[in-house]
């Protein structure tokens, strides 16, 4: 008999402003494409920048966030109360020019559905946002729109000149979209601010499926990134940004009292070098070792012009001895679920989404609220010289995350908003 998944197989048009790197919204479009294919379905790209199969992908350069006309109008958009007239007559433009683009993708690709990956929710490119909103409001096209970073969510965003379109399309309110969040939260303030409902759909990670030992490639990630054989290897597997808290796992490691060393993969990308800066000098300040490795850490193997190898997280995370998450806010916390992931032991600060969604479900980590306190330090010591606490731990925690954030969730999820889209067949 044949499979009736492959039978009603939908071709899927995923749109963002980039699908390249290891920002979230990439990972976790990897992931939906993951379980879409698997269940049947064909999926295309619309993005200014792509590192997905050419032949399924349309590169439009204006639909890049850093594209100088989309900075352009970023820029005055969140820095000025009026809005220049020709900054209006330039977003009108290029949103017409977008619409038509769409128009050509989902014509040349069969496209069925489509899935703006927080296209219409963070308002990076207003104009690649306004077109996919009139382009659903034109034809009515069955759309599910996920939303990982509502403007609202973000101090940046809430001085600016562009109130009227934030309203019209950040999200639009339209009869054929359905709307996903990634933590009850941000659910709750849809609801309240728009009266959009929404489905919550968690952030994942392939848990059925187990990472596959270090390999040969890996085995001397320690040393490739500066960690000596007597130092304690502290990860901190996210970009230099401010609301990273940063200076929360150097004061951590400062106040242990034991030989150590703090890792930080990602470079600081789109917001600026100051914080990058700020956190050099503290670490400098509290006499912290700190490696920035941004330079060897991307998301495939490769090596660099001079020769060394560049690594996976993945080929990182298992070589650590504690990661780092003092994030201050997250929209959910990638960076967490692959902590768990590789079995490690985090050091999590009690972020608002954690503190909601996560933490009831009983993770064990070691928490503060803030700042760093002694009871912190105190456990942290701890599990870093009993390795058999931090295996139970780590241990519990995977079989928790297996049951609440893999691929089986997210499939179900999806094969509602599917039924909800085209019915059952």
């Amino acid at each position: 008999m044949n499979d009736p998944s492959v039978l009603t197989g939908r071709r899927i048009g995923f749109v963002s402003t980039r699908f390249a790197g290891t920002d979230g919204v990439s990972l976790e479009t990897d992931k939906w494409v993951h379980v879409l294919e698997r269940l049947g379905h064909t999926c295309f790209y619309l993005a200014g920048a792509s590192d997905r199969p050419p032949e399924r992908s349309r590169i439009v350069p204006e639909a890049l966030f850093t594209h100088p006309d989309i900075r352009q109008i970023y820029t005055t958009a969140f820095s000025q109360r009026t809005r220049p007239p020709e900054v209006t007559r330039l977003i009108h433009q290029l949103k017409d020019h977008l619409k038509e683009q769409i128009y050509f993708f989902v014509r040349d690709f069969g496209i069925e559905l489509l899935i703006p990956q927080n296209a219409l929710t963070i308002p990076l490119n207003l104009p690649l946002g306004l077109a996919l909103t009139e382009f659903i409001a034109e034809t009515g096209f069955p759309t599910i729109a996920h939303h990982h970073d509502f403007f609202w969510e973000r101090k940046r965003f809430l001085v600016n000149c562009v109130w009227d379109y934030l309203n019209m399309a950040f999200p639009p309110h339209l009869p054929s979209i359905r709307h996903v969040v990634i933590n009850s939260s941000a659910a709750n303030q849809l609801s309240l601010r728009t009266g959009i409902s929404s489905l919550l759909v968690p952030n994942v990670m392939d848990f059925d499926n187990p990472p596959t030992p270090p390999d040969d490639y890996a085995r001397e990630v320690r040393a490739a990134l500066g960690v000596a054989t007597d130092e304690f290897f502290f990860l901190q597997p996210t970009r230099v940004v401010q609301r990273k808290g940063i200076e929360h796992a150097i004061e951590l490691v400062n106040r242990l009292g034991l030989k150590a060393r703090l890792v930080i993969s990602h470079a600081a990308g789109d917001e600026g070098d100051a914080y990058e800066h700020r956190v050099r000098d503290f670490a400098k300040l509290l006499g912290v070792r700190t490696n920035f490795v941004s330079d060897v850490i991307k998301d495939q193997r490769e090596t660099t012009q001079d020769g060394r190898k560049i690594y996976t997280l993945g080929d990182v995370y298992p070589h650590a001895d504690l990661v780092t998450y003092p994030s201050d806010i997250e929209g959910f916390g990638n960076a967490f679920l692959e902590a768990i992931y590789y079995r490690q032991p985090i050091v999590v600060n009690n972020y608002s989404i954690f503190d909601i969604d996560i933490k009831p479900k009983g993770f064990r980590v070691i928490e503060f609220d803030g700042y760093i306190t002694d009871d912190t330090v105190r456990q942290v010591r701890r599990v870093l010289q009993e390795p058999r606490l931090a295996q139970e731990m780590t241990e519990h925690n995977y079989r928790l995350a297996r049951g609440h954030y893999s691929y089986t969730t997210l499939e179900r999820r999806l094969q509602t908003l599917l039924t909800d889209c085209f019915g059952e067949w």
